[in-house]
């Protein structure tokens, strides 16, 4: 459309981001968020850790539990502030825009470009496998990224049609995973399915904590739902309720795999493979079994991908946006009315680090500042609560966290939990994440400054 007669470039309305994800598109993300290429293997990382058929699902419904107190903390705080940024926005109205920053930061340059990195490479070692394309894992990780850059750039509906496809596919492949192992596969010895669970004792609670720490990564990801609140059509009502489906949709997923392995290949055959899905796999179907989950897996891995090129840009948006950080990655497209730059950026650093291809140490970084990030962000509930009602007001948009203070007090004290289980295990990693999380704060301190200036000029 051109421009009206006596209208300037300088008169047109700046473009904001439309408003196109549906409830459906959202609970979609929260799953996408939540199911990577982990749900796969991680049931045999548990079983080494807690070693008795009992627990293995006893830690799974528990990390569900926690998982959904997590899906009503986020429900409340979205629902009363629907923000684009989500976590950031809700970190920065509750304590001070610093804090939002360093998880910004922390995001930006660790956590989320780092996770794609690594999953980039399983989607294309998968790819491979299936394929034998003349390519090495790197390039195909790269080709990955580079194309799920280019459709978010097209639009947020793009994105997120894609996305929602791929998720699609990846419930698809669970559930037939879950299927072939009810009712194809053969049982692994009843001795080997109800083998005794260990007395209560410290030793006990020992081995609880330590199953529950892959179980809570695996839970992890629903927050980044949030980030593209400004995009849900009624976010006050969508993203709330695309929140608990998602999660309640997942802890049965996540669950019903468990009990799969367990039944098929017992407690010990689960603590010695790697590839638990894929075993289970081809005591149903064969070797087509193994090359179907291969599959599976590669679209779950390229569904995370989508997911995150989606959701995470939109923080950084939100930084520029506040000042913290360059004004040009807060620019909307014109014409598909989304910050190309800061999925451009976003889509840069993944490659970068997937060239690099060192991700696994940067992840291994970063485990601990992720936690204390969960946690803080559920202490907004009380700090939000608190100031609502000393001001009088209520923005709750009807959802409130059930059991509140206990339940949100004892999310807190989980994801805490994991942060000193983190440091007693892995002290010098977490020191070099806390590093690259301290450098943030000049970081922050600049950008402000910078700003300030920019104000006068």
């Amino acid at each position: 459309m051109g421009l009206v007669a006596g209208q300037t470039k300088a008169d047109q309305p700046e473009p904001k981001l439309a408003r196109r994800l549906g409830l459906f598109d959202a609970t979609m993300l929260v799953m996408g968020g939540i199911i990577g290429s982990g749900i796969f293997v991680n049931s045999s990382v548990v079983a080494r850790k807690v070693h008795t058929a009992p627990l293995i699902l006893a830690v799974w419904v528990l990390g569900g539990a926690i998982a959904l107190a997590a899906a009503f903390i986020w429900a409340e705080l979205a629902a009363s502030r629907p923000e684009v940024g989500g976590q950031y926005s809700y970190l920065r109205e509750a304590f001070h825009p610093i804090v939002a920053f360093l998880y910004g930061w922390a995001l930006l340059l660790v956590i989320q470009s780092g996770g794609m990195a690594a999953v980039s490479v399983v989607f294309a070692r998968y790819f491979l496998e299936l394929t034998n394309a003349p390519l090495h894992d790197s390039q195909i990780a790269i080709l990955a990224l580079a194309f799920l850059t280019v459709i978010n750039c097209l639009g947020v509906r793009a994105g997120g049609t894609l996305q929602s496809f791929l998720m699609v596919l990846k419930i698809a492949a669970i559930l037939a995973l879950i299927f072939c192992g009810f009712f194809l596969a053969g049982r692994a010895a009843p001795a080997e399915i109800a083998n005794a669970t260990p007395p209560f004792s410290l030793g006990f609670f020992t081995l609880i904590g330590a199953g529950m720490v892959p179980v809570l990564f695996s839970y992890g990801g629903w927050q980044t739902s949030t980030f593209v609140a400004g995009e849900i059509r009624q976010p006050e009502k969508n993203l709330p309720r695309a929140l608990l489906v998602g999660v309640i949709g997942v802890v049965c997923l996540y669950v019903a795999v468990a009990l799969v392995c367990v039944l098929v290949l017992g407690a010990d055959g689960l603590a010695t493979t790697e590839t638990p899905a894929s075993d289970v796999m081809k005591f149903a179907l064969g070797a087509a079994g193994g090359r179907a989950i291969a599959a599976g897996i590669a679209i779950s891995a390229l569904g995370f991908l989508s997911q995150g090129m989606l959701t995470a840009p939109r923080v950084y948006f939100a930084m520029a946006e506040d000042g913290l950080f360059f004004r040009s990655v807060a620019k909307l497209h014109p014409k598909t009315q989304v910050p190309i730059l800061a999925i451009v950026l976003q889509g840069l650093l993944a490659i970068a680090l997937a060239y690099w291809r060192r991700y696994d140490q940067i992840l291994d970084y970063v485990v601990s500042v992720d936690f204390i990030f969960f946690g803080a962000t559920a202490v907004c509930i009380f700090v939000f609560r608190r100031r609502d009602s000393a001001s009088g007001s209520h923005r709750t948009g009807g959802i409130r966290v059930p059991g509140h203070p206990v339940t949100t007090a004892l999310f807190v004290a989980a994801c805490w939990l994991v942060v000193i289980n983190t440091i007693y295990h892995n002290p010098e990693n977490t020191l070099i994440g806390l590093g690259i999380l301290s450098a943030g704060i000049p970081a922050f301190f600049f950008w402000r400054w910078r700003n300030s200036h920019a104000g006068r000029a």
